[in-house]
């Protein structure tokens, strides 16, 4: 049974435990939950299981190299032997007690560390909140048991029981436990180490054991006249469970470019979280922290808005707790189209729970979802249903708004619906070109309705060259096929022109308006010609792997990011 799948089954103990404390939390007048901030940090939670498919057999494949390879005390059986394995769970638990510290002392390590601190609530819900980043750089710190030859399989035994052991100290419903506290993380000593806190700040590192606290100098013990405040320091203050595994590792790059220094570019990135150059400090001065200013993050959402979260909650914790269980069993282009359709879901939970869109643009990315997974999946009746529902859920959006150019964006909508119908079946190539062919011609209507022409000529010699060099490809085509039929050549070269108008005049207009919508737009013009290359590449030039996924994905984006920033610069009534 793998990690994931052991996850899997604990995930109904997580659940029932979440429940109990809420109860009781309720009871007491304590109550610590708050719906958008717990479908958050769970959220995150499945994220980071989501990426752990993906790194698990690597980190583990370089610890299993090095043990075989450089092991300098190779006795299975003593690590097998009850001795062993107590030695190899505090040794586990001593390197924890680094990676962890450094974790909050070292910019880079922070930038993944943080998604656990992120939460501004504390309790169980907060324990599920990890970072899917913590592969890139968390292995290193186990290596020495890999030199010392503990077997893999102790090692990731051990590994699961000092991060479970570390789900119940994340609670305000128990005190102080008295001499446990000393001796072992638990509820008490854990809520210091969540705490911004100037006294409580960078304290109490230890997964099961204080021990290693006491030894280097960061034990504090929690003082019931300071009340712990809970986040961190810069707020996340938001629901996006892609920029909170981002916030912090954009920080860094932004204030690394902005030095003049390489040795501070480099400096950026190992020294404590917060740390700038001299010279940026000087230009952009971060904000001293002030903890009677903190507020909680709580944007107001609607009735409806909740109810809709909490149902795509449930069908997201199942189709992640599904996807966990069968991932080793299935290749690495349909795990791929899974973790897509799974984050494109939390994604727009947590946008919906934020106010960034509204409802009806969450069941079109939804139903994009479902669409890109069941042609990854092979799932025909499924993709024949959700292929058109998307763009049958985009046209019922346009036309509950009566905002400027509706017209265009719905010739547009009914183009596309027709072409996504005519290229689910063969023979209707052609058929589909042309519906396409439509599509993008009333988009470049509704992007001329408020914008000069190509108001950007850089991007149109741009676009156009990038345009013109993929069609000379396709004529010839290269080293991997004959090129395009002959009768295809003309057509083809109707839909490039016309794809190509679309995305100069698309980025033009953004130049103009520079709004966020209108660079929405732009950036979906691009990725409907992004979309179209790959098929065109499929179809014509080489097969690609993965091209369902391809495909669907970069279409959908263009659809998605088109819908809603159109929408957003007329009324967004519906949306």
């Amino acid at each position: 049974m793998s990690p994931n799948q052991v996850i899997v089954l604990a995930t109904p103990v997580f659940l029932l435990l979440i429940a109990i404390e809420f109860w009781v939390g309720r009871r007491r007048g304590r109550n610590t939950y708050a719906l958008a901030d717990t479908f958050n940090s769970i959220g995150l939670g499945m994220l980071s299981r989501i990426a752990d498919v993906f790194t698990l057999a690597l980190r583990l494949g370089i610890y299993v190299w090095v043990q075989d390879h450089a092991a300098l005390w190779n006795n299975d059986a003593f690590w097998t032997s009850p001795a062993g394995w107590l030695l190899a769970l505090v040794f586990y638990d001593f390197l924890y007690y680094w990676n962890h510290r450094l974790g909050h002392e070292v910019g880079v390590l922070w930038a993944a560390h943080v998604v656990h601190h992120q939460s501004q609530h504390y309790n169980l819900s907060t324990a599920l909140r990890q970072p899917a980043s913590y592969a890139l750089l968390g292995w290193v710190f186990y290596l020495p048991m890999a030199l010392a030859g503990v077997p893999p399989l102790v090692f990731a035994v051990v590994g699961l029981i000092d991060l479970l052991y570390q789900f119940w100290i994340h609670t305000e419903q128990i005190g102080s436990l008295g001499r446990f506290d000393r001796w072992f993380a638990s509820p008490s000593n854990h809520r210091v180490h969540h705490a911004v806190n100037d006294r409580y700040l960078d304290k109490n590192y230890g997964g099961i054991l204080m021990l290693w606290d006491h030894l280097f100098g960061s034990f504090e013990p929690e003082d019931p006249k300071e009340p712990c405040v809970y986040g961190t320091r810069k707020p996340l203050q938001s629901w996006d469970p892609v920029w909170a595994n981002a916030e912090v590792y954009a920080g860094l790059a932004r204030d690394s470019a902005r030095t003049g220094s390489w040795g501070d570019r480099l400096r950026t990135w190992l020294r404590p979280p917060g740390w700038q150059a001299a010279d940026v400090a000087v230009r952009w001065p971060a904000p001293a922290f002030e903890i009677a200013t903190v507020q909680r993050f709580d944007p107001p959402t609607t009735r409806g808005a909740r109810a809709l979260a909490a149902l795509m909650f449930v069908l997201l914790l199942g189709g992640v707790a599904f996807f966990l269980w069968t991932a080793d069993a299935r290749p690495l282009p349909g795990n791929l189209a899974w973790a897509a359709a799974l984050l494109a879901g939390l994604w727009a939970q947590g946008a919906l729970l934020q106010g960034r869109i509204g409802p009806g643009l969450v069941l079109m990315l939804l139903s994009a979802a479902v669409a890109t997974l069941a042609a990854a999946e092979g799932w025909t009746v499924l993709h024949r249903v959700f292929k058109p529902l998307t763009m049958l859920i985009a046209i019922a959006l346009v036309l509950r708004t009566d905002g400027r150019g509706r017209g265009w964006l719905l010739v547009a909508l009914a183009g596309s619906l027709a072409g996504d119908a005519f290229l689910m079946f063969d023979g209707f190539f052609i058929a589909g070109l042309a519906s396409f062919l439509l599509a993008h011609l009333a988009y470049i209507a509704r992007l001329k309705s408020d914008a000069p022409w190509f108001a950007d000529r850089r991007a149109l010699v741009a676009v156009g060259a990038v345009g013109l060099a993929m069609y000379a490809l396709l004529w010839s085509g290269g080293p991997w096929s004959d090129g395009l039929p002959a009768g295809l050549r003309a057509p083809v070269a109707a839909y490039v022109l016309a794809i190509a108008l679309m995305a100069s005049q698309a980025l033009g207009r953004a130049r103009v308006h520079a709004s966020p919508a209108a660079w929405r737009v732009a950036t979906g013009a691009v990725c409907f010609m992004l979309s179209d290359t790959l098929l065109a590449t499929d179809r014509f030039l080489v097969p690609l792997p993965a091209r369902d996924l391809l495909v669907l994905s970069t279409y959908y984006a263009a659809q998605c990011l088109m819908v809603a920033g159109l929408l957003r610069e007329g009324t967004t009534q519906g949306a």
